[in-house]
Parts: C-alpha cells; structure tokens; sequence
C-alpha cells in the first residue's frame, strides 16, 4: 500500500475543521521505525479573527510595547497545546481507522507552523502583507535566487518585496544595487518562501 499524501491531507483538514483548526502543511520522512508524520496546524480565519477580537477589546500590558514596523497582529493567533493534544488523538485514531499509513510504526507530530513559518499560497502572501520575508526562486532575478525584504503586495499572479527592509550581503547585495530598492516576483517563480520573525 502506497502512501497518499493528498488523501492524508484531506483527512487531517476535515478533522482539523472540527476542531476550527486548518492544516498549514503534512509532511512525511524517514523509513522503517524511523518515520514520522508531521502536521502543521493553525487557527483557522475564524478562530483568528475571535481571538484578535478579543485581543483588541482587553489588551493585556505586554501590547502598550512598541510593535516593529509592519508588525501584524496575525502573528499573535498561533494554536496552543491542547490545540495540537486535542488534534493528535482525533486524527490519530481517524488515520489508524483508514489505515492510511502502512505499517504500525510511525510518529505522529502536531505542531504550530512557527514564526518563520513557510508561505505556499496566495493567500498566504496576502495574509502575511507587510511581515518579512525570505525567499528563493526557481530561476534568477536580476541574477540572483535568494532575496530577503518586506512583502508589501500581491497582485496579478506576482508580489513585491521592499528590499530596502533589511540589509542584504554578498550576491544579494549587488543584485538589490541593479534592481533598486523593491522587487517583483511572479508567484509561479518562487520555489520556497518563510517569515522571518520579528520582535
């Protein structure tokens, strides 16, 4: 029996929807009595936005410090622990149920995606508008792959990066002088991309 990622992903968005979670990313690695199964989950639009509501109506004294610029209260919205315990024993059950994983030895891990989160959709770029960014592309933009700066935009099909955001070194360094100070990448040209956190 082959493993079907998609097919596991479907299932672990259902259940995560119970739980009014969403699945972020699955991944599957190693072999024999080495593998693992890992789940990233967050809240889903819904859980966020209640508990950014409640953020904004009873601030608490860590949010009269100054936030960095750009600062997205999105970043606040992450899953807790019972969040993720509550997740693994339902899904658990569901994927042992379906036998979607051959063999009985494997690891289920639940967790948050993390601050340096990675970024895979449009929406995800939507999202995050305004945070930091890292990122690489399939083919070179203005001779270089790896690019670092502010998301300031996604529109038809491309973003655009503020690289006068951080300081760039070496090869990006050169690249930002050639480009100017912000970038246009075609989504479909972006090969992996991450937050980068900020505090």
């Amino acid at each position: 029996m082959a493993l079907n990622l998609d097919q596991i992903r479907a299932l672990a968005q259902r259940v995560a929807a119970s739980h009014g979670l969403d699945v972020v990313e699955v991944e599957y690695q190693g072999a024999g009595k080495q593998r693992a199964l890992r789940i990233f989950i967050e809240k889903n639009a819904e859980g966020r936005a209640r508990l950014l509501a409640a953020a904004e109506a009873s601030p608490s004294d860590g949010d009269e410090v100054a936030r960095p610029e750009g600062f997205n209260r999105e970043h606040l919205s992450g899953i807790t622990h019972d969040d993720c315990t509550a997740f693994s024993r339902d899904f658990g059950t569901v994927l042992d149920v379906e036998e979607l994983i051959p063999g009985a030895e494997y690891t289920l891990e639940v967790s948050s995606p993390g601050l340096d989160r990675k970024l895979s959709s449009a929406v995800d770029y939507e999202r995050f508008a305004g945070s930091l960014v890292k990122l690489q592309t399939f083919e070179p933009v203005n001779g270089n792959r790896h690019w670092q700066g502010r998301l300031t935009g996604v529109a038809d099909g491309r973003i655009t990066v503020d690289l006068s955001a951080l300081k760039p070194k070496g090869k990006a360094k050169k690249a930002q002088t050639a480009s100017g100070e912000t970038l246009e990448i075609a989504l479909a040209n972006v090969e992996k991309a991450r937050l980068i956190p900020e505090f």
